[in-house]
């Protein structure tokens, strides 16, 4: 019977959804798949990409778990593609790959006064927060007040972040040294900024609904957002996922500290719909010091306009929201408008033609961009590996397909490539950490521990 030797770059969820959708998959062939990964640690955007106060989401790594540990894949972490295994390798060990590298950079804001110092990206923010690896270790929370300019479900969980009272992040897996900095945060007051009105908003109800559950934070919403045109109300009496956001929103309005007013809180957040970002001012130091937003309002067809009204609001540091980006690989077609891999279905095309790249495939962000939540990526890589089957007449032909040999090209390249076997360890040494203080764990940071600890090294034991 014929073997598929299958690579698949990235090892989070779109990855791991791709094969265990193979391996379930009807089939007239064996399958052995390979699952690689910068990072030491599976799971890519649940474990560095989600707010750590997210439990409930987390648990989808429980279904992730489950597949990895099947004994069906085999892991290979802290192994670079394009510097440790390049595209040439692949196609000297495999029949294809499928890429679910995912998209982790901030999309830009071309605005004047975007670059100012304490002006962020909200990527670079979740990544600290998160304890990725490849970030520093301390970010700058000397701002009192600070903007979020985004309405999806980043820029709640930023602004979340930011306004929490970082005790209340005990219980989760936060790493001690963003606990220490969130400590001494000398936030006060967070805005969202938003260009829609309140039914147009990209976040779901129950990213909503946490914001309302912060301790000592008052919610300021502003009386003016809520005068709604036709085209809102109908969305609002047609969409029961509208019709819930619509409900939250009301019910702050009746709350102390509502338009500002009448609040006891230590902290503030605010939410300002139909606030178009314009400019951002610096001071004398090149430093933020406001946003400059235009007033929109609806334009009857559930979009908005400009009215010509300029607001202003003093700001000490600001984070963009605005969506993720992602990042072309060696040798790999890149669509640097769109931020993608070019691809029909998953079937990656050659950038100035159109025309097929046989073996190569993608999935997940990387294939469609950062749109739709975790769960969307499963039906996003059915598709693509429907192609894979299918397309076994253009499969690579290996020189080497021995299981063997790509252990034997790290090896002989000196990668400290993390296994299986590596994440259970690091997985129970960060959950023994956060035993005597009943938290889930406490994640280790650092990329050389994480490394040590995953190959049973004496430094990590």
């Amino acid at each position: 019977m014929t073997k598929l030797r299958l690579a698949i770059v990235g090892a989070g969820p779109a990855g791991i959804y791709a094969a265990d959708l193979l391996l379930k998959a009807e089939r007239k062939f064996d399958v052995s798949i390979d699952l690689f990964d910068h990072l030491p640690a599976p799971y890519g955007l649940v474990r560095y990409g989600v707010a750590p106060d997210h439990p409930r989401i987390k648990g989808i790594i429980n279904a992730l778990r489950d597949v990895i540990d099947s004994g069906d894949i085999r892991l290979f972490g802290n192994v670079r593609f394009g510097e440790d295994l390049t595209l040439d390798d692949l196609k000297h060990h495999y029949n294809a790959v499928i890429f679910a590298t995912g998209a982790v950079r901030d999309a830009a804001l071309d605005i004047p006064g975007i670059d100012a110092d304490g002006s962020y990206g909200a990527a670079d923010f979740v990544s600290w927060y998160d304890g990725h690896p490849d970030f520093p270790r301390e970010w700058p929370l000397d701002a009192a007040s600070v903007g979020v300019i985004g309405n999806g479900n980043v820029a709640l969980d930023v602004a979340r972040l930011l306004a929490k009272h970082a005790d209340d992040l005990l219980v989760t897996e936060i790493p001690d040294n963003v606990y220490e900095g969130l400590r001494s945060s000398a936030v006060t007051d967070v805005h969202i900024f938003g260009r829609r009105g309140p039914a147009q908003v990209k976040f779901t109800p129950l990213e909503l609904r946490e914001l309302g559950d912060l301790r000592d934070v008052d919610l300021v919403v502003y009386d003016e957002d809520f005068d709604y045109d036709e085209a809102s109300k109908a969305a609002i009496a047609s969409n029961k996922q509208v019709m819930v956001i619509d409900r939250v929103l009301q019910s702050w309005r009746q709350r102390p500290g509502a338009n500002g007013l009448g609040g006891e809180a230590s902290r503030r957040l605010h939410l300002h719909f139909y606030a178009k970002p314009v400019e951002v001012k610096k001071d004398a130091d090149g430093r933020v010091a406001a946003l400059v937003y235009e007033r929109t309002r609806p334009d009857g067809q559930g979009g908005v306009e400009g009215t010509g009204e300029l607001r202003e609001v003093a700001l000490q540091g600001l984070y963009r929201a605005v969506g993720y980006f992602g990042s072309p690989l060696p040798g790999v077609p890149f669509d640097a408008t769109h931020g993608v891999i070019p691809n029909h279905e998953g079937q990656v095309l050659h950038e100035d033609s159109n025309e097929r790249v046989p073996g190569v495939y993608a999935t997940g962000w990387i294939k469609r961009g950062p749109v739709g939540l975790i769960g969307h990526t499963k039906s996003d890589a059915m598709e693509t590996v429907r192609h894979v089957i299918n397309d076994q007449g253009s499969w690579w032909q290996p020189a080497d397909p021995s299981e063997q040999g790509v252990l034997d090209l790290l090896t002989e390249r000196g990668v400290a490539w993390t296994d299986l076997d590596g994440w259970h360890r690091l997985d129970e040494h960060e959950i023994a950490l956060g035993a005597p203080a009943e938290r889930a764990r406490v994640k280790v940071v650092d990329r050389d521990e994480m490394v040590s600890i995953s190959r049973g090294e004496e430094a990590g034991r």
